[in-house]
C-alpha cells in the first residue's frame, strides 16, 4: 500500500504528520502561559507555522511560554524549508542513503523539471537556507540586543530572521501589534522585508543569479521572470499604496515622507506572502485593501518559502493574453517559447485557486455572516490561501466552523491547490483515448 502514494501525496501526508505533532506540542500545558489552549487553537496554530502562512487566533509574543514559541519557530523552519528538504538534512546528517523513490519526491517538493542533482540542490537549499537566516539574525541582533537586552535580543533576531525568511509572519511583538512601532524605521523595514523577499523569490533564482554572477542575460528564463515580475509588483504597489494611504490618518497620514515611503513600500512586500505589517490593516482604505488582495493571490514565486498562484504562473498567464491580443500562435518571453503544457497547468493553477477562494469566501461569508463585511472575509480567505498571515482583525473571532476552514484553506494554499486536488484524484494507468476535434464559441 505504501508503495502505491504518490511523490505528491507522500509530500502532503508529510505536511500532515508535522501539523498533528505540532498541534500536540502546542497542546501541552508547558506550552502556554495559562497551561491551557483549545487543541482547535493548537490545530490552528500548528498550521499557520507549517504552512507559514502567519494567521493567529491568539498572540504569539503573550499567549505561548518560550516552548511554545520555540515549537512554533521549528514548525515555521519546517514548513519554510519543506517536508521532504528537511528529511533530507536529517538523512545527511545520519549519513543514510538517499533512494530514487525519495529523490523523486524531492524533486515534487522542490518542483524541479529533473532528478540530476537533485540531492546537490536540496543541500544548497539547507545550506543557504541557514545562512542567510544566520546573517539576518546578526542584523537584527544589532538593532534588538540594545533594545531588549543580549538574551532576549539574540533569540528576538533568531525567531523574526526565521521567520521572515520562511514568509511565516509570525512575530513577538505582543497584542498583534506586529512591526507597526517599527513603520518609520528604515533599518529593521529594510532587513525584514529583504529576508521575505530573498525567501519568496526561489531557491532555483537564487542559486541561478549567484552561478551566473548577477548576469542577467545568462539567467534561466524562469529566473527572468520570477525577478520581472517581482520587481513590477513591488515597485507599483509601493507607488499605489503611497498615493491611496499617504493622507489616510489611520495608517499613514501622520507619519513623515520618509516614512510614508518606507511603509508603502514595506506594506508593498508583505502580501507576497511575508505577513508582516508596519501599519494597522484593519484601518485600510477598501481601495488598498483590494488591491493587497490581488497581490496576495498572486504570492511569490515558484520552489520559494511563498504561497498564492505565484508570480511565474501570473506572467506565463500574462504572456498568453498577449499573444492572444497580437494574434500569434505561440506564448514567447524573453525570445524563448513556452510549451502548451507549461501554458496549461498556469491556467489550471489559476482557475483552481479562484475556485477554492470563491468557495470558501462564500462558506465563510455564510458561517461569520454577523461578525465582518465581505471584504474583510475575502481578504482573510486569500491572506490564508496566499500564505501571507495579513489580517483586518477578523481570524481572533472566527466560530470554531470559521478557524476550521481557514486551517483548510492554510493547508491548501501552502502544498498548492492543484497539487491537492492531484493527489486526491490522482491514478495509475490512464488511457492515451484521443477524441475528435470540434470548435467552441469563447469570448
Amino acid at each position: 500500500m505504501i508503495k502505491k502514494i504518490t511523490p505528491t501525496q507522500t509530500i502532503i501526508l508529510g505536511f500532515v504528520s508535522v501539523i498533528l505533532t505540532g498541534t500536540i506540542l502546542l497542546y501541552l500545558p508547558i506550552s502556554t502561559k495559562t497551561g491551557h489552549i483549545h487543541f482547535i487553537d493548537a490545530l490552528f496554530t500548528a498550521t499557520s507555522a507549517v504552512c507559514v502562512t502567519g494567521l493567529v487566533v491568539v498572540d504569539t509574543g503573550t499567549y505561548y511560554t518560550l516552548f511554545g514559541q520555540i515549537v512554533i519557530m521549528v514548525l515555521i523552519q519546517i514548513g519554510g524549508l519543506g517536508f521532504m528538504t528537511t528529511a533530507t538534512l536529517v538523512f545527511l546528517a545520519l549519513g543514510k542513503k538517499i533512494t530514487l523513490r525519495e529523490r523523486l519526491i524531492i524533486q515534487e517538493a522542490l518542483n524541479q523539471f529533473s532528478l540530476e542533482g537533485i540531492v546537490r540542490l536540496a543541500r544548497y537549499v539547507i545550506i543557504m537556507t541557514f545562512l542567510i537566516e544566520g546573517i539576518g539574525t546578526i542584523l537584527l541582533s544589532i538593532r534588538f540586543v540594545p533594545e531588549f537586552g543580549l538574551l532576549k535580543g539574540i533569540y528576538y533576531s533568531i525567531f523574526h530572521s526565521i521567520s521572515a525568511f520562511c514568509n511565516a509572519g509570525f512575530d513577538l511583538m505582543g497584542d498583534f501589534t506586529s512591526f507597526t512601532k517599527y513603520s518609520e524605521d528604515i533599518y529593521v523595514s529594510l532587513v525584514i522585508s529583504t529576508l521575505f523577499i530573498i525567501g519568496g523569490i526561489g531557491y532555483t533564482v537564487i542559486i541561478d543569479v549567484y552561478n551566473n554572477k548577477k548576469n542577467f542575460k545568462k539567467f534561466t528564463l524562469h529566473s527572468k521572470l520570477a525577478i520581472t515580475v517581482t520587481a513590477v509588483l513591488i515597485l507599483s504597489g509601493t507607488l499605489f499604496i503611497f498615493l491611496l494611504e499617504k493622507n489616510n490618518p489611520l495608517t499613514m497620514g501622520n507619519l513623515s515622507l520618509k516614512g510614508k515611503i518606507i511603509a508603502s513600500y514595506f506594506q508593498a512586500v508583505t502580501p507576497r506572502t511575508a505577513g508582516f505589517n508596519t501599519i494597522p490593516i484593519d484601518s485600510l482604505r477598501n481601495t488598498t485593501a483590494f488591491f493587497i488582495i490581488i497581490l496576495m493571490f498572486i504570492g511569490a514565486s515558484p520552489a520559494s518559502t511563498g504561497g498564492g498562484i505565484k508570480t511565474v504562473t501570473f506572467g506565463v498567464l500574462l504572456a498568453s493574453v498577449k499573444t492572444i491580443i497580437k494574434g500569434k500562435c505561440e506564448v514567447e518571453i524573453y525570445r524563448k517559447r513556452l510549451s502548451q503544457d507549461i501554458i496549461n497547468r498556469a491556467i489550471a493553477v489559476t482557475i483552481v485557486s479562484m475556485l477554492l477562494v470563491i468557495l470558501v469566501t462564500i462558506m465563510l461569508s455564510a458561517v461569520e455572516a454577523e461578525r465582518r463585511d465581505f471584504l474583510t472575509v475575502l481578504f482573510e480567505t486569500t491572506s490564508a490561501f496566499g500564505t501571507v498571515g495579513l489580517s483586518r482583525g477578523l481570524t481572533t473571532h472566527l466560530t470554531p466552523l470559521g478557524r476550521l476552514l481557514i486551517i483548510f484553506t492554510m493547508f491548501a494554499g501552502r502544498v498548492g491547490p492543484l497539487s491537492l486536488v492531484m493527489a486526491i484524484g490522482e491514478k495509475k494507468g490512464r488511457g492515451t483515448i484521443r477524441y475528435p476535434e470540434e470548435k467552441v464559441m469563447v469570448g
